[in-house]
């Protein structure tokens, strides 16, 4: 079997070590490109091969390079949107695609669990207040994760890993996503609603949904106003599900405890962007996914999902045709 490496070795070496190479080399014929990610570059690499692995940077397969590759059984995105790098004739030559969001998502929901836990204890103003002097001013505004309610909006892999990790707190958690059922919501742990049942009933809410059509500005000067006035607005996701003009209209008015935004649009945010000058609204330069270290854990994955190929023609973390509709 022959394994071709199409990342440029700047991407391969920030999601690949030494360990998780040799591994591969286990599984077949490891060809590492050398190159960018033109498709000279690519050539010299995919002819013959039966496994191709793309990341960041990398161009679709489309026919030019299939043509090289007739017996391509199997694309491994080492990277969350399969989008990127999938074709027509890709998916007409039935090659089947799997990528590494599930990994990437552990990453964001755990940052999400973080500004849960930081919002509800009130560390931002805390620490501002300590810095300024102060010391224990405001403790009356912290809340425990107990007996709240959680909403979360989309239920794919970041939204289910967010609610897993909810589990360990005693909440009621609600879920709006509307291509999940109502078992499968149960099975998770959530009881799922409609949105606007999530947004008058939730205490937090974190945003898992993708980038797609239907959640444009999904978060605007309407459903804003649905809110509690003292919750918390999570985004994890992508900064085009909030109308960011809407919301800054909303806090100055003062709603919401607290939005934590680790994405926005565009990123980064315009300096005069006057969501900057809210003390309760706290920004972090999407570092939600994982970062340094952690993205080693990708090419973890890619070893996993090749094996668990080879050895079952299964994959963990598959995506096909019908479901690029529904995803980031």
């Amino acid at each position: 079997m022959k394994i071709a490496l199409l990342l440029n070795p700047g991407t391969r070496n920030m999601v690949f070590n030494e360990k998780c190479l040799k591994r591969l080399e286990n599984s077949g014929e490891v060809v590492i490109n050398e190159g960018g990610t033109d498709f000279d570059s690519v050539a010299k690499v995919i002819e013959g091969a039966d496994v191709v692995v793309t990341s960041w940077g990398n161009n679709p397969i489309d026919e030019k390079h299939l043509a090289l590759c007739p017996n391509l059984k199997l694309l491994i995105h080492a990277a969350g949107s399969v989008k990127p790098v999938v074709s027509d004739e890709l998916w007409k030559k039935g090659v089947r695609v799997t990528a590494s969001a599930n990994v990437l998502s552990m990453g964001v929901s755990e940052t999400a669990l973080g500004f849960t836990i930081a919002a509800s204890k009130n560390f931002f103003a805390h620490n501002e207040n300590i810095h300024n002097g102060g010391w224990a001013e405001g403790k009356e505004n912290i809340r425990e994760l107990y007996d709240l309610t959680i909403g979360v909006i989309g239920g794919g892999w970041a939204g289910r890993h967010y609610i897993e990790l909810m589990q360990a707190f005693d909440v009621d958690i609600l879920l709006y996503d509307p291509f999940m059922s109502e078992e499968r919501a149960n099975a998770m742990g959530a009881r799922k609603a409609d949105l606007e049942t999530v947004l008058k009933e939730s205490d937090i809410i974190s945003i898992h949904a993708p980038q797609i059509p239907e959640t444009y500005h999904m978060f605007n000067a309407d459903t804003l106003k649905l809110m509690k006035k003292d919750a918390v607005l999570i985004n994890t996701a992508r900064g085009t599900i909030i109308d960011e003009a809407a919301l800054y209209e909303h806090m100055k008015a003062g709603n919401l405890k607290y939005a934590c935004l680790d994405v926005t649009d565009p990123e980064p945010p315009a300096e005069d962007n006057p969501l900057r000058t809210l003390k309760n609204c706290i920004m972090t330069p999407h570092l939600a996914g994982l970062a340094n270290n952690g993205l080693k854990k990708i090419g973890q994955h890619v070893c996993e999902e090749l094996e668990l190929f080879i050895a079952e023609g299964k994959l963990e973390t598959e995506v096909t045709e019908e479901m690029l509709a529904r995803m980031a």
